[in-house]
């Protein structure tokens, strides 16, 4: 093991997080930890990691942007003909991850993935900058391309097609809700003995709360 990597640490001691310290609802708690962050002005706070899988247990695993959140869970959008939208027809199942290190805090989000009704995709795609749609109908987004002229010569020609500023959603973009069955809420403490609280959801309504070993 290289030493210089191994080597590298840091002790967490900003924070500390007990059971009385949490909502009752998970949503309540994240809705907290999302305002301290969105305070702390932490760049791309609305990054997150999305981890997908194959049926059979491939995994995969990239940063996308959280949309909105609210009772029914967490939103992102994306080509469904993507790697990642592939996997979620196959295999409805997702884990989100924040990381929000100037705050010494984690968020893990395991649940079922649906996509969005169609009338909430046209509403975030048409909030859009034009340039951002545009590049939603250029882009057959993780397939092979043989270079990025393809890909320039496609948004010219879409440019042209919709100059009249008329950009409909594609059929092949649109939005995804990640419906949460566990969340885990992570504040950082020192010796790596992190808090960790867990929700569980019951399937009731109800969510039980437990503290794991760090």
């Amino acid at each position: 093991m290289n030493p210089s990597i191994a080597d590298i640490r840091k002790d967490y001691k900003m924070h500390s997080l007990t059971e009385n310290d949490v909502s009752g609802n998970p949503i309540t708690q994240f809705t907290r930890w999302w305002e301290d962050a969105v305070k702390s002005e932490i760049e791309e706070v609305n990054a997150m990691t999305l981890a997908t899988a194959t049926p059979n247990g491939l995994p995969s695993a990239r940063i996308v942007l959280l949309k909105g959140f609210d009772e029914r869970g967490f939103v992102f959008f994306t080509n469904y003909e993507s790697h990642k939208g592939r996997e979620l027809d196959h295999n409805p199942r997702a884990c989100l991850v924040f990381f929000w290190k100037e705050l010494e805090r984690q968020v893990r989000i395991e649940g079922m993935v649906e996509k969005l009704a169609a009338a909430e995709s046209d509403d975030y795609f048409q909030s859009r900058p034009p340039g951002s749609r545009i590049g939603a109908w250029a882009s057959p987004q993780s397939q092979v391309i043989s270079s990025r002229e393809i890909i320039e010569q496609k948004v010219t020609e879409l440019e042209n097609k919709f100059a009249d500023g008329n950009i409909p959603r594609p059929e092949h973009w649109g939005g995804y809700l990640v419906k949460p069955v566990n969340i885990e809420f992570w504040q950082g403490r020192s010796n790596r003995l992190h808090d960790r609280i867990r929700y569980t959801h019951n399937g009731g309504g109800k969510w039980l709360i437990e503290r794991l070993a760090p």
